[in-house]
């Protein structure tokens, strides 16, 4: 019955391609879009509609999956990317540098833990005098745990040490899973497949979940966006990205198994086992901007106040919010 699930899925997807092909509107039937995605959760929420897409001939819809933020912001620069998943601060900072793409959805809300080989780390108390490691400095994951330090009475740099030797996924996951951090800041699936390989990594908790309890609202971690003209001019297809994305997303969170063997077939994720495991900890699903506005006000303004450069020195106009 899942698989058959899946196959309805694949089937909608496939028509609504096609008729998008086959509708009497001119910019539609000539223009083939791209959308650019991360090979992390954004990847795996977006799975059925990837598979549908897998082999067909139809010049509707392409995407993309790269491995890191930088190279689909890269995408972005250089126009060749319609539709775009990434950090939501990083959306918000090339809108603030002029790039004509605006926020159509939030596809994921928490996807960091910070994880340890030390059964002794229980709270944020026992972080003091311990090292992090983390990613890049001043992306997502380092900015968001530096603040949740602070609300904790906790002070980055003096308190607690933080690392960025590691400077993406991979190299961060693959330190972890050799031992070579005790603490570490990741995100799904990496984490989960680290703790398949090997079981002294344990999940503390996740930075997410601590973000609603000082802020009493979810966290927009990632962004969908899309051009301003494909907007303008094709809102139909903008709209149907959008149900789609949303129906993948569902459908995996309620097949994770189906799902899993699925991430593994579009190389998102070498395991099915880690996977499967990793879902639940994604917390993916699609939200319309006009929805969660506020919400995405309140996650930006808190970067906005530790470091107004992370978001392009200002918060962005209403003009972002589709």
């Amino acid at each position: 019955m899942k698989r058959l699930s899946c196959i309805i899925l694949c089937a909608v997807v496939t028509s609504i391609f096609l008729s998008c092909c086959n509708s009497d509107s001119k910019q539609t039937s000539e223009r083939h879009y791209t959308l650019a995605s991360l090979k992390g959760p954004s990847a795996i929420g977006m799975l059925p509609l990837i598979d549908s897409l897998d082999g067909t001939q139809a010049q509707t819809l392409s995407i993309t999956i790269s491995p890191e933020p930088l190279l689909v912001r890269k995408m972005m620069l250089d126009g060749s990317a319609d539709f775009a998943v990434l950090p939501m601060t990083m959306a918000a900072l090339l809108y603030n540098k002029g790039l004509d793409y605006q926020l159509i959805a939030v596809p994921i809300w928490g996807s960091f833990t910070l994880c340890s080989n030390d059964d002794n780390i229980k709270d944020w108390n026992d972080l003091k005098g311990r090292r992090v490691h983390l990613m890049a400095k001043g992306m997502t994951p380092d900015v968001l745990f530096r603040y949740l330090l602070k609300e904790n009475g906790l002070t980055p740099y003096e308190d607690v040490e933080l690392d960025y030797r590691f400077p993406n996924h991979i190299d961060l996951a693959n330190a972890v899973l050799a031992g070579r951090t005790e603490l570490a800041v990741l995100s799904e699936p990496y984490l989960s497949l680290a703790i398949l390989k090997n079981n002294n990594i344990k999940r503390i908790f996740k930075l997410g979940d601590k973000w609603t309890e000082i802020n009493h609202i979810p966290i927009a971690e990632t962004a969908l966006l899309c051009k301003k003209e494909i907007l303008e001019n094709d809102p139909e297809f903008v709209d149907n990205i959008i149900r789609l994305y949303s129906q993948s997303t569902e459908w995996v969170n309620n097949n994770n198994e189906e799902a899993a063997a699925l991430a593994v077939k579009h190389d998102i994720i070498p395991d099915s086992i880690a996977a499967k495991n990793s879902i639940p900890h994604s917390n993916l699903k699609v939200k319309k901007s006009k929805d969660v506005k506020d919400i995405v006000k309140q996650y930006l303004n808190v970067f906005f106040e530790m470091d107004p450069q992370i978001i392009g020195d200002k918060m962005p106009d209403e003009e972002f919010y589709q």
